[in-house]
């Protein structure tokens, strides 16, 4: 799994013009491949007048699921350049649609793979992208008494506390960097005088 990965910041759409034809790429994170093939239906369904609807995505950190269609435009010109721009800007969990209405005048081959890549990185920088990084799922459990301090001072040292639970003691699931845990740990150890619990789970990302 790599470190970090960087992804759109949130949905939306941007239109450029070349030559007539309006090109209006919808932007969206995407959980999984049904979530950006949902968003890909949905912008369809909006644009069913529309020449082309063309879309792209990258799902996993890894960039393990790739896809992209031209939906009718010359082979490799419309998708694919959408596709390569995503992957150049380190996309991931992400899905681009491009719609075009057609203007009257013809791009040609290279035209097409300027404007759908081009419609892509002008979206992407409009819309904005954000960075997610790895992190250890943590959990800490401590008495009621100290639970309230604890989680203060958790986040004046910038934790991130995801959730806490109020039981016969408190838990607190936090996120941390790997390089930070043996820190953490002593720190703990040191505002509870020891008598805090820490278990390290599993791996997930976050916002940087």
């Amino acid at each position: 799994m790599p470190d970090e990965y960087r992804t759109v910041a949130h949905a939306g759409v941007h239109e450029t013009e070349v030559n007539r034809s309006r090109f209006l790429c919808a932007l969206a994170p995407a959980a999984t491949e049904q979530e950006a093939q949902d968003f890909i239906a949905s912008v369809r369904k909006e644009h069913t007048d529309a020449t082309h609807n063309c879309f792209a995505y990258v799902i996993g950190a890894d960039a393990a699921i790739q896809k992209a269609s031209d939906d009718g435009e010359p082979g490799g010109t419309a998708g694919v350049p959408m596709l390569q721009m995503l992957l150049r800007r380190d996309m991931r969990y992400a899905v681009a649609v491009v719609t075009r209405y057609y203007g009257g005048v013809k791009l040609g081959a290279g035209g097409l793979i300027r404007a759908y890549g081009g419609a892509v990185g002008e979206a992407l920088d409009v819309l904005g992208t954000i960075t997610r990084r790895r992190f250890r799922l943590a959990t800490v459990t401590v008495d009621h008494q100290r639970a309230g301090k604890l989680q203060n001072d958790l986040r004046s040292t910038g934790r991130e506390v995801r959730d806490v639970r109020y039981a016969e003691a408190v838990t607190i699931e936090i996120g941390l960097p790997d390089t930070d845990v043996p820190a953490f740990e002593a720190w703990l150890a040191d505002v509870t005088a020891g008598t805090a619990g820490f278990e390290l789970g599993g791996e997930a990302y976050g916002d940087a």
